[in-house]
């Protein structure tokens, strides 16, 4: 029986990566997308794999549905692929309450969600994998990506949790890393907040960049979605996998500093024992 992959925010770039990768290889995709117009051509290229679902991940309603309407035509989810997201550029104090809310109930509480209503047939399955997309700011964090990396430190959290309570089940969880990927993602899928002149010094850096990586980024999101089979299909299947030398340069310096200040400040932290009472 070939494998099914069910994949959120197939539409366009990682996504659509991993749907074209998916076909090529056999398996069966289901594609989802908050608009079925877009996945007109993916599902024309190959009627019989892929199913289109009109999907909202902030829509509980339509996470049911979808994820009903996949058992029904293929019988199971073999990977689930929690893809859909955006960004927001700005710094925090540019980012008003409910940016920063519609940015974790998309990018956090929708990868949940669909998880939640996909686990009780996995567990069924007893095999599968969870494949979680979040980011090197996932990792670490820079000005002006505040409400981006918040998203994603949270969905890594969960992740983690989530892949020790799920290994006696026989389902892996994979944390996807990704740097730079020559997607639409900085064009389509980064919202700007308004400017407080006042951050111009240490945002203003981050939106420059924002706006040149558009069409520039050298990641290959076909070969990424090869790597990640690779990652999700091994024996040893690591908990994170960093697509992209810029991710692995930067989760790596950013390791080394962490480890560097712990031992800068470890005598400070182990300094507050409860000292032992004279008798």
């Amino acid at each position: 029986m070939p494998k099914t992959w069910f994949i959120t925010g197939a539409s366009s770039g990682l996504g659509l990566a991993l749907a074209q990768h998916a076909i090529s290889r056999g398996y069966n995709v289901v594609a989802a997308a908050r608009s079925l117009a877009p996945l007109e051509k993916l599902a024309a290229s190959a009627p019989n794999q892929v199913l289109p679902l009109v999907m909202d991940v902030t829509d509980r309603a339509s996470i049911e549905s979808g994820i009903e309407a996949a058992f029904a035509r293929f019988g199971r989810i073999d990977a689930l692929f929690n893809n859909a997201g955006y960004g927001i550029v700005g710094a925090v104090e540019e980012t008003p309450e409910e940016e920063l809310r519609a940015q974790m109930e998309t990018n956090f509480f929708g990868a949940v969600a669909v998880t939640k209503a996909a686990l009780p047939r996995m567990r069924a399955q007893s095999a599968g994998a969870i494949i979680n997309i979040s980011s090197l700011g996932g990792q670490l964090s820079v000005p002006g990506f505040g409400a981006y990396s918040a998203s994603k430190f949270a969905l890594e959290g969960f992740s983690e949790a989530l892949h020790g309570e799920l290994a006696p089940f026989g389902i892996k969880v994979l944390i996807v890393e990704p740097g730079q990927l020559k997607t639409q993602f900085a064009g389509d899928a980064l919202r700007h907040m308004p400017i407080i002149e006042a951050y111009t010094d240490t945002v203003g850096g981050t939106r420059a960049f924002a706006h040149s990586m558009h069409g520039t980024q050298f990641g290959d999101p076909m070969k990424a979605a090869r790597a990640i089979e690779t990652a999700i299909d091994a024996d040893d299947a690591p908990l994170r996998l960093q697509v992209g030398a810029d991710a692995v340069d930067a989760v790596r310096d950013h390791a080394l500093a962490l480890l560097e200040e712990l031992r800068r400040w470890e005598p400070v932290g182990r300094s507050i024992e409860v000292s032992s009472m004279a008798a």
